[in-house]
């Protein structure tokens, strides 16, 4: 069993509130160098753990991140994979659940901790949440059963709670429980002690290699309905240039007007070889296609049930296969089905 210093772990900084502090000078906020983390949150040097940090340079601000930010983050793991236990991802909050979630499509046979946090305050400031945040996404990083890592998997770890990456939405843009997986059970939480869910937590098959997917396509279109929703607006939605995906967030259990122009217009758009996934805006539950007469009209169109997925995840996910399947048909069998633990 590896000692406490044996133990190492790679801390990504990709930006974000976490990772910045007050300049003395100008009192503007600035990203700190995690080069000396330790001179900011000096308790974790007492894990003893081997801790290491890469920076992007410039930092990302989270409303600037797209797929060639993902990659990024994919091919850092991939290039460290080796050499580290786990890896801990600090990140913007306003979109860390999609790259988590892409993520998780990106690193197949993933058998070591990425372990996404970040924080609502500043890591420098008093009051910050960043600083148990991190600590704590440190220790399950880092934490084994036999040998083994006890959370193989991309996950978020936010406010005492740990959740699968690909399972988790942004809540609340103020409160410190600023996300939720309404869909799918927490993996660990953390009080005195902390709790792991092992009945919950994926494991991967032994000795399989890691691959790193890093194709994406994002000719994607997210149509959210709405009462009044007029034929200009989804006509120009579905016209887009290139769009080759359309992800429709429906009502309830996946329910959408029936209106003769609307269903033609969706027929039209699969015709011509567009792709139309099925995602409830409901912050829970699930679609069911054919409970309700509006949603049997979609189903009978070829339009696909993306029953329990998070819209982050069916995003990203979407982009993911259009990027690396061969063929439409491909694509369409693989959204329905699970291929990190993102549906039911």
């Amino acid at each position: 069993m590896k000692k406490k210093n044996d133990i190492s772990i790679l801390i990504i900084y990709t930006g974000g509130t976490i990772g910045m502090v007050q300049d003395l000078k100008t009192g503007s906020l600035i990203p700190i160098d995690f080069k000396h983390i330790t001179d900011h949150v000096p308790e974790l040097s007492k894990f003893g753990y081997d801790l290491q940090s890469f920076s992007f340079d410039p930092v990302k601000d989270s409303s600037n991140i797209d797929p060639d930010v993902w990659v990024s983050m994919a091919e850092i793991i991939e290039k460290n994979y080796d050499d580290f236990d786990g890896f801990v991802v600090l990140h913007g909050t306003d979109t860390m659940a999609y790259s988590a979630s892409a993520l998780s499509f990106m690193l197949e046979n993933l058998s070591k901790p990425v372990i996404f946090t970040g924080s609502q305050l500043p890591i420098g400031l008093l009051r910050t949440d960043g600083r148990e945040n991190l600590i704590t996404a440190i220790e399950i990083a880092a934490a084994k059963d036999k040998g083994s890592a006890l959370v193989p998997e991309v996950c978020i770890f936010f406010d005492n709670e740990l959740t699968q990456g690909n399972r988790t939405t942004k809540l609340s843009a103020e409160h410190f429980d600023a996300f939720s997986s309404p869909n799918y059970p927490s993996l660990a939480e953390v009080g005195l002690h902390i709790k792991y869910n092992i009945n919950h937590i994926r494991y991967p098959a032994r000795n399989k290699k890691l691959i790193v997917h890093k194709t994406f396509d994002n000719n994607v279109a997210i149509l959210k309905l709405f009462p009044g929703i007029n034929r200009n607006l989804v006509r120009a939605v579905i016209s887009t240039k290139g769009l080759k995906g359309l992800i429709i967030e429906t009502f309830g259990s996946g329910n959408a007007p029936t209106y003769k122009w609307f269903l033609d217009d969706l027929k039209s758009f699969i015709r011509k070889g567009g792709i139309i996934y099925n995602v409830t805006q409901c912050h829970g539950g699930s679609v069911e296609m054919g409970l309700y007469e509006t949603s049997r009209e979609m189903r009978a169109l070829g339009v696909i049930s993306g029953r329990d997925i998070t819209s982050e995840a069916s995003v990203t996910k979407l982009m993911h296969l259009l990027g690396s399947c061969s063929s439409r048909e491909e694509v369409i069998r693989c959204l329905d089905k699970p291929m990190a633990g993102e549906i039911t």
